[in-house]
């Protein structure tokens, strides 16, 4: 039987959730490549993958997915790495480019403008280079590890966490764990899917083992071990809630009625009696 294909993100943010898998025995049990956000939809998209750690945007155009329940990368704060960076105020931004690594923020950057900061802006995808993004537009979005090396004393930042939790006073959810419904045949019986990857986010948000996350990840981004350690236990939220269900299903509302994306199909679970049946 061969192992189940995890498509995993290669960003910080992410490092809690791998931690059974990079130092614990889980990592044997399923055979593992990291990549950017948009490209682990493709692959999830494409049947290269069995599992991926999706955009929250990819679950409304991928059919056949079922959410692993309880895990999620989302906010209930400022995010600090998802940004729209701008060499002018809001209102004056004309142009708009989009990182390329990104769905679901560039889906919420639509959302944002829509809704309350105005349309009529253009959008380009380019390349997460914020200098050659501002020589080509008026703004730049940014995520992930790139946002939280960007100069903020240089330009104006919003946070587009924050700005949805200002404007919904819901949490906003970017991203989940999902499988396809078609690779759970090849699962082994008695794997308890949910349990292993819900498992693996506690034991790295354990006091020690964000320790070690933030001594290896500090020199790689240039940033101190508690800025780590506060990015990872107080701008990411890694529980998905009630609440974050909420938000979730209140951004595909809007997304869909912007035209950011299709309506996005009712949120289905991993059916753990279902695997166990297989």
């Amino acid at each position: 039987m061969k192992p189940l294909r995890i498509s995993a993100i290669s960003y910080l943010n992410t490092a809690p959730l791998m931690w059974d898998f990079e130092h614990g025995d889980a990592g044997s049990a399923f055979d593992i490549s990291y990549t950017v956000p948009s490209q682990c939809a493709a692959n999830l998209a494409a049947g290269s993958a069995d599992i991926g750690i999706i955009p929250a945007a990819a679950y409304a155009t991928i059919p056949g997915l079922a959410i692993l329940p309880g895990v999620a990368i989302a906010s209930r704060r400022p995010v600090r790495s998802i940004l729209l960076v701008s060499k002018v105020p809001l209102d004056q931004i004309r142009s708009v480019a989009l990182d390329t690594s990104s769905l679901t923020s560039v889906a919420l950057t639509k959302v944002l403008f829509a809704k309350w900061w105005g349309e009529g802006r253009s959008f380009a995808p380019m390349a997460p280079d914020i200098e050659e993004m501002m020589e080509a537009h008026d703004a730049g979005l940014v995520i992930g590890d790139p946002a939280l090396k960007v100069d903020r004393s240089r330009y104006l930042t919003y946070d587009l966490a924050e700005e949805w939790i200002r404007l919904t006073g819901k949490p906003f959810v970017f991203a989940f764990w999902a499988v396809r419904q078609s690779a759970l045949k090849d699962a082994p019986v008695a794997l308890d899917l949910g349990g292993v990857f819900q498992d693996s986010r506690d034991h790295g948000l354990q006091p020690g083992n964000l320790d070690r996350i933030a001594m290896e990840w500090a020199p790689r981004l240039g940033l101190s071990e508690s800025e780590i350690r506060t990015y990872l236990t107080e701008n990411i939220y890694y529980d998905l809630d009630p609440a974050c269900l909420d938000g979730l299903q209140l951004f595909y509302r809007y997304a869909s009625e912007c035209g950011a994306l299709p309506v996005a199909p009712p949120l289905r679970f991993l059916d753990v009696a279902k695997i166990a049946a297989t």
